[in-house]
């Protein structure tokens, strides 16, 4: 499981995180080329199994089987950062849609990947079994 970035004792493979990076990246160019905000509204949430199904990735197949087989505590707080995570992305590319100017797509963005980014660091943790005090350190330095 190692080899194919699962961590053994979560279950869980932090190349799902690239898919939130993946959007991160798209709202900081936005600042600096405003054109980019039609490349953040071809993004699309994935949940974990969609994104696995979807990829390349070599093991995705147990990517997915180890994720079912995960600890259903440790699935369901990392569910849960990455379905906020969803909801922020989704609601800012509503929100883009709907602004007129550059400027107040700029700011959604800028605010967006404030508050997305301590959430992927928080998923990251979760995925290589960090503990709470871990987690919390992690939002302290954000």
């Amino acid at each position: 499981m190692r080899a194919a970035n699962i961590n053994p004792r979560t279950g869980l493979a932090t190349d799902y995180l690239n898919h939130f990076n993946e959007a991160i990246m798209l709202l900081e160019m936005i600042p600096d080329m405003p054109e980019c905000v039609e490349d953040f509204l071809g993004w699309h949430p994935l949940s974990y199994r969609e994104h696995f199904t979807a990829s390349n990735f070599k093991a995705r197949e147990l990517a997915i089987n180890s994720y079912d087989s995960a600890d259903p505590g440790v699935r369901t707080e990392f569910d849960n950062i990455t379905g906020a995570m969803t909801s922020i992305l989704t609601a800012v590319s509503s929100a883009m849609r709907e602004a007129k100017q550059d400027r107040t797509r700029t700011t959604l963005a800028e605010q967006a990947t404030g508050w997305v980014k301590p959430l992927v660091a928080l998923a990251g943790g979760i995925i290589n079994g960090g503990s709470e005090a871990d987690i919390e350190n992690i939002m302290a330095s954000e």
